[in-house]
Parts: structure tokens; C-alpha cells; sequence
């Protein structure tokens, strides 16, 4: 093999966990799972002296309370230097890999971990059980705390009761629907066909938490076990978050593994790392059914690699819902009947809350090292595709050394964010719309408006009968009349 740069980042070990545990006073905690996770990557790498060795050890937050699982890992391998770090919900997960990346690129670190768990599976079962599951405590604090700059959403969103994701992403795709022209039953078919496919490669992934190929119909259409969650999506269109999982990656520098006897054959290569942190709430986009910030980040991974689309051998697209992967794959020109999606998507292989990106880059570097391709690029997600990222990996060092860069400046001068008004009143065109339905609750509409003089509002819809039409009819480009935020007629 060629001589490759003594700072050149590459990925030497990862570990992935699940447990399913109907007693959840069986089932690990979090942090358990984090730390058989890393003890995995360890093992993975074939060294001993990794992980003691760890000069930066990253965590994205899961719905746990530790204050510092970083600090606990670094104490259970007795890595006692290392710089902690603790990401909150709203910080890319990619940009931890990034920045544990660039840290070794400029020789600030020689070993660097990022790893991250989430144990719904366990939360869920002690909620059925009328209990809480219980965790440890951690005194200690990260020395790096990472949260996002702005809110997520804007607040007429959460006023109309969009406190979930999935109802943003709803509209979103309906606004994608109208621009393709499909029909609604046709968009729903598409949903539906797109998602079978995902589930038919969960099947065939060991790591997935549901093996079970889904069909077309079960997907599409509500039942009593695939209820409706936010029009078109019903449940199967969601990423499944009550899953226990963890995942861990160990990265270190090319002098660094050659010291340590991490065979060449291991070693898989970051080539290029790109994002965006240019946030504009779904309310305020001038186009709902454009990601403008995955074209830039996406371009740019491709830019820097020195490679095109029709290069990549693996492709996995973050599929908390369709939109996200129908977007992303838009952006960068490709087809959406090429497969998609390594793991199975989050619908079906898990999505860990704040952590799937970890899974999904696992099981790309799993195929590379198996033989599956030379190159994988990962697309990452935090908000309602509020930021956007990218990952290209190789089995080849990168020509041009490894590539980080942060585009949100160039995302923010190139996107323009419309007023969103707080009260409205007349007539408006919609723009995009959703149905929300809840366990127990009436379904009601609600829908994102562009008003004569280029604002938007938001407003919801309790009228039985156009919450019916509003799930039978295109309604994106319709005029509406609208008194006090609440929609009275369909004109």
C-alpha cells in the first residue's frame, strides 16, 4: 500500500449492541449498552491498548439523564485524560465524527471515540409495566457541553400542536407530493413501495431490530397495529425509537494504528465530512420540498472525494421519515429505486433516539470491510431536516487527505427565510398540509399557508368534514379561507 500521512484519520475498530428485553429489570441501561458497545470497538480494532489510549471520546444525548457518560467511559478503560464531550438533541451526530476526525487530521489527538445508546425497548416495557426504569448517577460534568444555537420550532408550530416531528415532516411531503404531480393515492403507493423496499433489506441486516419483511399494503394503509400518525404516515412510515441499541466507532491516526499492529485490512478511511447548521424552522422555508443545504453538503462530500455520484457503491440515507430520504437523494441527483438505505432504515432496523447515524455508519464500515463496495456515503439529519450532513468513507486513503467543511455560512447566504405571521385572517393559499391523529383524539388538520403578501401561517382545521377532504384531495396550490388561524372553508 501506498505511504500513507502519519496524521491521516482512519477507522480502526466499531461495536454495536442490541438487547431486547420483555423485563425491562433484565435489560441494560444506556450506559451498559455504551459500554459494551466501546468494549466491542475495542476488540474490533484487535489492540488492546485503544482504548486506553483515547484522547477524546464523544457522546450524543439519548433520553437518559447521565451528565457525563463520556467521563464514565474514559474511567472504565482508563483512558484519564481524555477531553469529554456531551452533544445534545439538535447537534448533528456527524459532527462529532467530523471533529473527532479533524482533531486527528491536525495531529491534535491520536485516538478518538464517538459512541452513543439509546434504550426505549427498556423504557417502553417499564411503562407497560407501571414502573420507571431506573439509571445510575453521574456528579462529574463533560468538558465540552455541544447544543444547538436556535430553536427547532417556531412558535406557531408548536401552537397548532406540532410538538412531534412527524407532523412537519407531513407537510413537508405533502409539498413534495404536489410538486411530482402525483395523485394522493399515487404518493401514498410511492410511500408505501419506497418503505417495502427499506424493510426488505432490514430483513436481510443481523442487526436489525425488526427482520420481518413488511408488505406494501400493511405500510400504506391504517390498522389497528399501523394506526395513522400524521397524513399520509402511519406508523410503519416512522422510525422506531423504543429499540435498545448503542453503537461505537474508534478512530486514530495512520501512526497511530501502524504503533498499535491494527492490521492494514481494518483500516477504512474518512474521506470527507460536510454540514450544514443553518437553521430555518419548517414554518419559514421558501421551499418546503427542497432540501437547499443537503444539495450544498452533499455536493461538496462528492467535491472533496474526487468522486461522483455514479462512483458510490453504498449509500445510506437518515430515514426518520421519507421525506428525509426523498429530498436528500433529490439534492444529489439520484434516483429513488436505487437502494437507499444499508441498515433497513429506522423504520425497521431501529432508529435510537440521537443516535442512528452511529448504526448506519457501523454497518457501512461492516460492508466495506466485507468486501461490499469500496466507497459509502451517509447523510445525516438533526430537526425537521434543519441540518443537514454528509459522510463518504473508502477502503482507499483520500487523495487529498481528509476533507472537513462547514458550509453554513454559504447554506445561510444562499436560503431566504419568509416572516411567519402569529395571527392571520382571510384568504391564503396552501403551501403544505397534514391530518394529525392521536390515540383517542379527533383527527385534525392542519396546514401551512402563503399569504397574498409573501408571509406565511399556520393554521389547524377541527371542521370533521374538511379534515376528511384534506385526506382524499390535493390541497397544496388550493385557496382557503381562514378566520382567526382557524381554516373555514376550502375555495
Amino acid at each position: 500500500m501506498k505511504s500513507i500521512p502519519g496524521n491521516t484519520p482512519v477507522l480502526v475498530g466499531f461495536g454495536t449492541a442490541t438487547r431486547r428485553e420483555e423485563d425491562f429489570m433484565r435489560a441494560l441501561e444506556p450506559m451498559d449498552l455504551m459500554l459494551e458497545a466501546v468494549a466491542a470497538a475495542g476488540a474490533d480494532s484487535g489492540s488492546r491498548a485503544a482504548l486506553a489510549g483515547l484522547q477524546y471520546i464523544a457522546v450524543p444525548k439519548g433520553r437518559w439523564s447521565y451528565r457525563n457518560p463520556a467521563g464514565e467511559i474514559a474511567r472504565k478503560f482508563g483512558a484519564h485524560s481524555a477531553t469529554t464531550v456531551l452533544a445534545t438533541t439538535g447537534v448533528l451526530q456527524q459532527t462529532l465524527i467530523g471533529e473527532a476526525c479533524l482533531r486527528i487530521a491536525r495531529g491534535e489527538v491520536h485516538t478518538a471515540l464517538v459512541t452513543g445508546a439509546d434504550a426505549g425497548y427498556r423504557l417502553l416495557r417499564a411503562q407497560i409495566a407501571g414502573q420507571k426504569a431506573s439509571e445510575r448517577e453521574q456528579s462529574d460534568e463533560p468538558d465540552n457541553y455541544l447544543k444547538p444555537k436556535d430553536e427547532l420550532r417556531h412558535p406557531v408550530e408548536l401552537r397548532a400542536g406540532l410538538q412531534m416531528p412527524v407532523g412537519l415532516y407531513a407537510i413537508l411531503e405533502s409539498a413534495y407530493r404536489a410538486k411530482k404531480g402525483w395523485s394522493v393515492d399515487a404518493h401514498r403507493d410511492h410511500l408505501a413501495g419506497l418503505w417495502r423496499r427499506f424493510s426488505g433489506i432490514a430483513s436481510n441486516n443481523p442487526h436489525a431490530w425488526n427482520q420481518e419483511a413488511v408488505a406494501s399494503e400493511d405500510i400504506r394503509n391504517a390498522s389497528a397495529r399501523n394506526p395513522m400518525q400524521a397524513f399520509p404516515y402511519t406508523r410503519y412510515h416512522c422510525s422506531t425509537w423504543n429499540v435498545d441499541q448503542a453503537s461505537a466507532l474508534l478512530l486514530c491516526s495512520a501512526s497511530r494504528a501502524e504503533s498499535l499492529g491494527v492490521p492494514r485490512s481494518q483500516w477504512i478511511f474518512p474521506m470527507a465530512s460536510t454540514e450544514s447548521n443553518h437553521m430555518v424552522a419548517v414554518s419559514a422555508r421558501e421551499d418546503l420540498a427542497t432540501c437547499h443545504g443537503a444539495r450544498v453538503t452533499g455536493l461538496a462530500a462528492l467535491k472533496a472525494s474526487g468522486l461522483s455520484i455514479a462512483d458510490i457503491d453504498l449509500i445510506d440515507f437518515y430515514s426518520c421519515f421519507p421525506i428525509a430520504v426523498e429530498t436528500y437523494a433529490e439534492a444529489i441527483g439520484l434516483s429513488l429505486d436505487r437502494d437507499l438505505t444499508l441498515t433497513g432504515g429506522m423504520a425497521f432496523a431501529g432508529g435510537p433516539y440521537n443516535n442512528y447515524f452511529l448504526q448506519s455508519t457501523c454497518r457501512a464500515i461492516e460492508l466495506l470491510r466485507q468486501g461490499n463496495g469500496r466507497n459509502a456515503l451517509l447523510s445525516c439529519v438533526s430537526g425537521v431536516v434543519t441540518k443537514q450532513a454528509f459522510a463518504l468513507w473508502s477502503v482507499d486513503p483520500p487523495p487529498k487527505g481528509f476533507v472537513h467543511a462547514d458550509l453554513t455560512q454559504q447554506v445561510a447566504d444562499e436560503t431566504r427565510a419568509i416572516e411567519v405571521l402569529e395571527d392571520f385572517t382571510g384568504e391564503a393559499c396552501v403551501a403544505g398540509y397534514t391530518v394529525l391523529h392521536g390515540r383517542g383524539q379527533v383527527p385534525k388538520g392542519v396546514a401551512l399557508l402563503d399569504t397574498a403578501e409573501g408571509q406565511r401561517a399556520m393554521v389547524t382545521c377541527e371542521d370533521d368534514a374538511l379534515v376528511a377532504v384534506m385526506q382524499e384531495t390535493e390541497l397544496v396550490g388550493r385557496q382557503v379561507r381562514v378566520e382567526a388561524n382557524r381554516l373555514l372553508a376550502i375555495l
